[in-house]
Protein backbone atom coordinates (compact mmCIF):
# COMPACT_ATOMS: atom_id res chain seq x y z
CA UNK A 1 0.00 0.00 0.00
CA UNK A 2 1.31 3.44 -0.93
CA UNK A 3 1.98 5.69 2.05
CA UNK A 4 0.44 9.15 1.58
CA UNK A 5 3.11 11.81 2.12
CA UNK A 6 2.68 15.56 2.55
CA UNK A 7 5.40 18.20 2.77
CA UNK A 8 5.20 21.45 4.70
CA UNK A 9 7.37 24.39 3.64
CA UNK A 10 7.07 26.89 6.48
CA UNK A 11 8.61 28.44 9.56
CA UNK A 12 9.19 26.71 12.88
CA UNK A 13 7.15 27.68 15.97
CA UNK A 14 9.15 27.00 19.12
CA UNK A 15 5.95 26.75 21.20
CA UNK A 16 4.60 24.00 18.93
CA UNK A 17 1.21 25.50 18.17
CA UNK A 18 1.65 26.87 14.65
CA UNK A 19 4.02 26.66 11.71
CA UNK A 20 5.85 23.45 10.85
CA UNK A 21 5.05 21.86 14.20
CA UNK A 22 1.30 22.36 13.72
CA UNK A 23 1.54 21.09 10.16
CA UNK A 24 3.33 17.88 11.15
CA UNK A 25 0.82 17.27 13.95
CA UNK A 26 -2.01 17.79 11.47
CA UNK A 27 -0.53 15.38 8.95
CA UNK A 28 -0.07 12.73 11.64
CA UNK A 29 -3.58 13.24 13.04
CA UNK A 30 -5.02 12.66 9.56
CA UNK A 31 -2.98 9.54 8.79
CA UNK A 32 -0.41 11.11 6.49
CA UNK A 33 3.39 10.92 6.74
CA UNK A 34 4.81 14.42 7.11
CA UNK A 35 8.07 15.87 5.81
CA UNK A 36 9.28 19.44 6.32
CA UNK A 37 11.32 22.22 4.76
CA UNK A 38 11.99 24.93 7.35
CA UNK A 39 12.17 28.48 6.01
CA UNK A 40 12.67 30.33 9.32
CA UNK A 41 13.20 29.69 13.02
CA UNK A 42 11.04 31.69 15.40
CA UNK A 43 11.40 32.30 19.11
CA UNK A 44 7.75 32.47 20.11
CA UNK A 45 5.16 31.29 22.58
CA UNK A 46 1.42 31.71 23.09
CA UNK A 47 1.99 35.39 23.96
CA UNK A 48 3.75 36.38 20.75
CA UNK A 49 6.86 36.27 18.57
CA UNK A 50 10.14 37.32 20.18
CA UNK A 51 12.52 36.77 17.29
CA UNK A 52 12.87 35.39 13.76
CA UNK A 53 15.95 33.83 12.20
CA UNK A 54 15.65 33.33 8.44
CA UNK A 55 17.10 30.17 6.88
CA UNK A 56 19.39 30.94 3.91
CA UNK A 57 17.67 30.44 0.56
CA UNK A 58 20.29 27.97 -0.65
CA UNK A 59 19.59 25.76 2.37
CA UNK A 60 15.84 25.94 1.67
CA UNK A 61 16.71 24.66 -1.81
CA UNK A 62 18.85 21.87 -0.34
CA UNK A 63 15.97 20.74 1.90
CA UNK A 64 13.47 20.77 -0.99
CA UNK A 65 15.76 18.72 -3.24
CA UNK A 66 16.61 16.25 -0.45
CA UNK A 67 12.93 15.55 0.22
CA UNK A 68 11.70 15.32 -3.38
CA UNK A 69 14.65 13.23 -4.58
CA UNK A 70 13.70 10.46 -2.13
CA UNK A 71 10.06 10.79 -0.99
CA UNK A 72 6.93 10.44 -3.15
CA UNK A 73 5.33 13.71 -2.03
CA UNK A 74 1.58 13.73 -2.73
CA UNK A 75 0.89 17.31 -1.66
CA UNK A 76 2.77 20.40 -0.52
CA UNK A 77 1.64 23.03 1.96
CA UNK A 78 3.42 26.40 1.93
CA UNK A 79 3.15 28.68 4.96
CA UNK A 80 4.66 32.06 5.74
CA UNK A 81 7.58 33.09 3.55
CA UNK A 82 8.88 36.61 4.09
CA UNK A 83 11.99 37.04 1.94
CA UNK A 84 12.25 37.38 -1.83
CA UNK A 85 15.18 34.95 -2.06
CA UNK A 86 13.22 32.25 -0.22
CA UNK A 87 10.12 32.82 -2.36
CA UNK A 88 12.30 32.38 -5.45
CA UNK A 89 13.91 29.23 -4.01
CA UNK A 90 10.51 27.67 -3.26
CA UNK A 91 9.07 28.57 -6.66
CA UNK A 92 12.13 27.15 -8.44
CA UNK A 93 11.90 23.96 -6.38
CA UNK A 94 8.22 23.49 -7.20
CA UNK A 95 8.91 24.09 -10.89
CA UNK A 96 11.77 21.58 -10.76
CA UNK A 97 9.82 18.79 -9.01
CA UNK A 98 6.22 19.50 -10.17
CA UNK A 99 4.19 18.16 -7.21
CA UNK A 100 0.59 17.29 -8.05
CA UNK A 101 -0.97 19.47 -5.33
CA UNK A 102 0.24 22.72 -3.78
CA UNK A 103 -1.74 24.43 -0.99
CA UNK A 104 -0.47 27.95 -0.32
CA UNK A 105 -1.49 29.78 2.85
CA UNK A 106 -0.40 33.39 2.16
CA UNK A 107 0.27 34.59 5.70
CA UNK A 108 0.55 38.34 5.19
CA UNK A 109 -1.43 40.09 7.90
CA UNK A 110 -0.97 39.64 11.66
CA UNK A 111 -3.92 39.16 13.99
CA UNK A 112 -3.35 42.80 15.02
CA UNK A 113 -3.93 43.84 11.40
CA UNK A 114 -0.26 44.70 10.77
CA UNK A 115 1.16 43.85 7.35
CA UNK A 116 3.90 41.23 7.70
CA UNK A 117 5.40 41.44 4.22
CA UNK A 118 7.03 44.25 2.29
CA UNK A 119 5.35 45.31 -0.95
CA UNK A 120 8.00 43.64 -3.15
CA UNK A 121 7.49 40.33 -1.30
CA UNK A 122 3.71 40.57 -1.85
CA UNK A 123 4.38 41.08 -5.56
CA UNK A 124 6.56 37.96 -5.57
CA UNK A 125 3.77 35.94 -3.92
CA UNK A 126 1.40 37.09 -6.68
CA UNK A 127 3.73 36.38 -9.58
CA UNK A 128 5.88 33.43 -8.38
CA UNK A 129 3.92 31.29 -5.90
CA UNK A 130 0.21 31.83 -6.56
CA UNK A 131 0.42 30.64 -10.21
CA UNK A 132 1.92 27.35 -8.96
CA UNK A 133 -0.83 26.69 -6.40
CA UNK A 134 -3.68 24.19 -6.65
CA UNK A 135 -5.37 26.16 -3.87
CA UNK A 136 -4.64 29.35 -1.94
CA UNK A 137 -6.20 29.90 1.50
CA UNK A 138 -6.18 33.62 2.41
CA UNK A 139 -8.34 34.99 5.19
CA UNK A 140 -10.42 38.10 4.49
CA UNK A 141 -7.62 40.64 5.27
CA UNK A 142 -5.07 38.63 3.26
CA UNK A 143 -7.37 38.37 0.23
CA UNK A 144 -7.78 42.15 0.35
CA UNK A 145 -4.02 42.69 0.74
CA UNK A 146 -3.23 40.43 -2.23
CA UNK A 147 -5.57 42.51 -4.38
CA UNK A 148 -4.63 45.83 -2.76
CA UNK A 149 -8.33 46.44 -2.03
CA UNK A 150 -10.46 47.05 1.08
CA UNK A 151 -11.61 43.96 2.97
CA UNK A 152 -14.78 42.43 1.48
CA UNK A 153 -17.82 42.75 3.74
CA UNK A 154 -20.52 40.69 2.03
CA UNK A 155 -20.86 37.45 0.09
CA UNK A 156 -20.94 39.08 -3.36
CA UNK A 157 -17.78 41.07 -2.65
CA UNK A 158 -15.99 38.00 -1.26
CA UNK A 159 -16.85 35.92 -4.33
CA UNK A 160 -15.73 38.80 -6.56
CA UNK A 161 -12.36 38.93 -4.79
CA UNK A 162 -12.08 35.16 -5.14
CA UNK A 163 -12.56 35.49 -8.90
CA UNK A 164 -9.86 38.15 -9.12
CA UNK A 165 -7.48 35.99 -7.10
CA UNK A 166 -8.13 33.10 -9.50
CA UNK A 167 -7.04 35.39 -12.31
CA UNK A 168 -3.56 35.47 -10.71
CA UNK A 169 -3.12 31.88 -11.89
CA UNK A 170 -4.09 29.48 -9.09
CA UNK A 171 -6.65 26.73 -9.65
CA UNK A 172 -8.90 27.46 -6.64
CA UNK A 173 -9.27 29.95 -3.78
CA UNK A 174 -10.56 29.36 -0.25
CA UNK A 175 -11.31 32.71 1.42
CA UNK A 176 -11.55 32.05 5.14
CA UNK A 177 -14.26 33.91 7.02
CA UNK A 178 -12.92 33.64 10.57
CA UNK A 179 -12.47 37.42 10.66
CA UNK A 180 -16.14 37.93 9.83
CA UNK A 181 -19.00 38.49 12.24
CA UNK A 182 -22.04 36.46 13.28
CA UNK A 183 -22.75 33.06 14.78
CA UNK A 184 -21.19 31.17 11.86
CA UNK A 185 -17.69 31.10 10.43
CA UNK A 186 -18.23 31.06 6.66
CA UNK A 187 -15.57 30.12 4.14
CA UNK A 188 -15.90 30.58 0.38
CA UNK A 189 -14.37 28.08 -2.06
CA UNK A 190 -14.10 29.55 -5.55
CA UNK A 191 -12.84 27.83 -8.70
CA UNK A 192 -13.38 28.42 -12.40
CA UNK A 193 -16.69 26.57 -12.40
CA UNK A 194 -18.35 27.39 -9.08
CA UNK A 195 -18.45 29.20 -5.75
CA UNK A 196 -19.23 27.07 -2.70
CA UNK A 197 -20.27 28.48 0.69
CA UNK A 198 -19.03 26.41 3.66
CA UNK A 199 -20.47 27.37 7.04
CA UNK A 200 -19.61 26.11 10.53
CA UNK A 201 -20.67 27.35 13.97
CA UNK A 202 -18.34 30.04 15.34
CA UNK A 203 -16.65 28.56 18.43
CA UNK A 204 -15.96 30.75 21.44
CA UNK A 205 -12.41 30.01 22.61
CA UNK A 206 -9.19 31.95 23.04
CA UNK A 207 -7.18 28.86 22.05
CA UNK A 208 -6.90 29.43 18.30
CA UNK A 209 -3.12 29.61 17.83
CA UNK A 210 -2.18 27.88 14.59
CA UNK A 211 -5.72 27.56 13.23
CA UNK A 212 -4.87 28.81 9.72
CA UNK A 213 -1.68 26.73 9.50
CA UNK A 214 -3.56 23.63 10.60
CA UNK A 215 -6.47 24.11 8.20
CA UNK A 216 -4.22 24.49 5.16
CA UNK A 217 -2.10 21.50 6.17
CA UNK A 218 -5.27 19.44 6.75
CA UNK A 219 -6.34 20.23 3.18
CA UNK A 220 -2.90 19.17 1.93
CA UNK A 221 -3.17 15.92 3.93
CA UNK A 222 -6.54 15.13 2.39
CA UNK A 223 -5.20 15.86 -1.12
CA UNK A 224 -2.23 13.56 -0.43
CA UNK A 225 -4.73 10.82 0.42
CA UNK A 226 -6.38 11.24 -2.97
CA UNK A 227 -9.36 13.51 -2.25
CA UNK A 228 -10.37 16.17 -4.75
CA UNK A 229 -10.13 19.82 -3.72
CA UNK A 230 -13.78 20.22 -2.68
CA UNK A 231 -13.80 17.05 -0.58
CA UNK A 232 -10.41 17.90 0.91
CA UNK A 233 -11.64 21.35 1.97
CA UNK A 234 -14.88 19.95 3.43
CA UNK A 235 -13.03 17.24 5.40
CA UNK A 236 -10.37 19.68 6.61
CA UNK A 237 -12.93 22.27 7.74
CA UNK A 238 -14.83 19.60 9.68
CA UNK A 239 -11.59 18.45 11.32
CA UNK A 240 -10.33 21.95 12.25
CA UNK A 241 -13.74 22.86 13.71
CA UNK A 242 -13.51 19.83 16.01
CA UNK A 243 -9.89 20.70 16.88
CA UNK A 244 -10.94 24.23 17.88
CA UNK A 245 -13.93 22.93 19.83
CA UNK A 246 -11.61 20.60 21.78
CA UNK A 247 -8.92 23.26 22.35
CA UNK A 248 -10.08 24.11 25.85
CA UNK A 249 -9.16 20.60 27.01
CA UNK A 250 -5.59 21.96 26.95
CA UNK A 251 -3.94 24.28 29.45
CA UNK A 252 -0.94 25.44 27.44
CA UNK A 253 0.71 28.80 28.02
CA UNK A 254 -0.73 32.10 29.20
CA UNK A 255 -1.91 33.57 25.87
CA UNK A 256 -3.68 32.14 22.84
CA UNK A 257 -3.19 28.41 23.26
CA UNK A 258 -3.12 25.80 20.48
CA UNK A 259 -5.96 23.87 18.94
CA UNK A 260 -6.22 20.18 19.82
CA UNK A 261 -4.76 18.41 16.80
CA UNK A 262 -5.24 14.96 18.30
CA UNK A 263 -8.80 15.44 19.58
CA UNK A 264 -9.81 12.15 17.97
CA UNK A 265 -7.34 10.24 20.11
CA UNK A 266 -7.33 11.83 23.59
Amino acid sequence: MTTPIALTIAGSDSSGGAGVQADLKTFAALGVYGASVITALTAQNTMGVRGIHQVPAEFVTAQIDAVFSDLAVGAVKIGMVAELSIIDAIAAGLERWSPKHVVFDPVMVATSGDRLLAAEAVDALRTRLIPLASLITPNLPEAAALLDEPMASDEAAIESQGRRLLALGCQAVLIKGGHGQGSESIDYLVDVDSALVLAAPRIGTANTHGTGCSLSSAIAAELAKGEDVTSAVRNAKRWISAAIEAADRFTVGHGHGPVHHFHRFY
